[in-house]
């Protein structure tokens, strides 16, 4: 069978996504299966295209690859995705002054601002972790079947599915969903990560000529799509947040939403809604091809796909209003602005937003130690999705 792995998008809440193929990792050792990287085709989008392109590029040394990620994430610092100096805060802030005053009407369009954050490092970052002179042999030495990368058209409103394969395949089109064949670079990565507003778009050359794109997350209908049209016959989705959170507890709000609340809504909207969509979807077509008979069902291009979800069981938004404080504080100042601040004995309203841009060592550590336990809580379904044989009790010394 051909495993398929899709990793969302979420900004900072992809460290969760590390935990869980850590504890995996573990499992596949515990039950003494083969070694190597347990997934064919790889699919990311936005910071999951980070974790997709850093996997796929070190599929030869999978389990080190992946420790040398978990150690990346477990370290991270906003230093190291987006410049958060006070002066590139301050020449920001002033462009975005200009913008929303009356000197738009006159500004030097050279000046007007491009995104709230500068990500330059982030840049820096994905050019010295990951191994790009190593993908094309992993692909050609059948250490991986293909790579996946999605971004967001923003001249033509369509979702664009990048991706990089030795093996013959037909490039799909459907309403509003393309795809390409290409040589995945960074300029892929920096344009699927792109948040709107919060980081600038890149110009990529796309399935119709050469455009800006943005955060593959937007307009992203159908997330799992682009593994099966790949060939994955089972998949793998580690999502980021509301497929297994538990629900905010029931409580009258009175006051009016500031800017984070509403940007943390939007934010939430983009990454995490069409997964769970699209979740429910193949399910429902798994369970409908069960009812069709064999015969019946031959006849049809559907195949039913194995699907194996895990999300986190706990809240983000609270684990990271709860390490808020680790933020510089340049970018503290700039939510403050935003109306994120809460008075005193009353819990923070700005969580959401926080958790996709709180890139510190403490959030991070914390997503990684939670998707570890998520994953062990389903060990019995892992090793049921993978065939792993049962593991061996460990023995008991002489």
């Amino acid at each position: 069978m051909t495993t398929g792995l899709i990793l969302s998008g979420g900004g900072a809440r992809a460290a969760y996504q590390l935990g869980v193929l850590q504890a995996i990792d573990e499992l596949c050792a515990a039950h003494q299966a083969a070694p190597g990287n347990p997934f064919q085709v790889i699919c990311g989008t936005s910071a999951g295209a980070l974790n997709a392109t850093a996997l796929a590029c070190g599929a030869h040394a999978y389990t080190q690859t992946l420790r040398q990620l978990v150690a990346v994430w477990s370290q991270f610092h906003v230093g190291q995705v987006y410049r958060a100096e006070l002066s590139d805060m301050v020449l920001s802030g002033a462009r975005w002054l200009s913008l929303l005053g009356l000197g738009w009407l006159w500004a030097n369009r050279r000046l007007r601002p491009r995104s709230l954050l500068n990500p330059s490092p982030l840049r820096q970052l994905l050019t010295e972790q990951i191994e790009w002179q190593r993908l094309h042999r992993n692909l050609d030495e059948g250490h991986l079947r293909a790579l996946a990368v999605t971004a967001s058209n923003y001249a033509s409103g369509e979702h664009v599915t990048f991706y990089q394969s030795p093996y013959p395949m037909q490039s799909w089109v459907r309403n509003q969903r393309l795809a390409q064949l290409c040589e995945i670079r960074v300029e892929h990565l920096l344009a699927s990560a792109a948040i709107p507003f919060i980081f600038p778009a890149v110009k990529l050359r796309g399935p119709r000529g050469r455009a800006y794109f943005g955060d593959g997350a937007m307009r992203q209908t159908a997330p799992i799509s682009p593994a099966i049209h790949l060939g994955a016959d089972r998949i793998l989705v580690i999502g980021v947040g509301r497929m297994a959170e538990p629900t905010a507890p029931q409580a009258d709000h009175h006051e009016y939403p500031t800017l984070a609340q509403i940007a943390g809504h939007a934010l939430s909207s983009i990454f995490l809604d069409n997964l769970s969509v699209d979740v429910e979807r193949l399910r429902r077509i798994n369970h409908t091809l069960s009812l069709i008979p064999a015969e019946a069902r031959a006849a049809t291009p559907l195949r039913p796909v194995e699907l194996l979800l895990i999300a986190p069981s706990q809240r983000l938004d609270a684990i990271a209003a709860r390490h808020a404080e680790a933020l510089p504080a340049t970018v503290r100042r700039l939510f403050n602005i935003l109306g994120a601040r809460t008075p005193r004995g009353r819990p923070r309203q700005d969580g959401a937003l926080l958790s996709y841009l709180l890139f510190e060592a403490p959030f991070t550590q914390a997503l990684i130690t939670l998707g570890r336990q998520d994953a062990l809580a389903q060990q019995a379904d892992i090793a049921r999705f993978f065939g792993w044989p049962a593991a061996k009790p460990p023995q008991k010394p002489c």
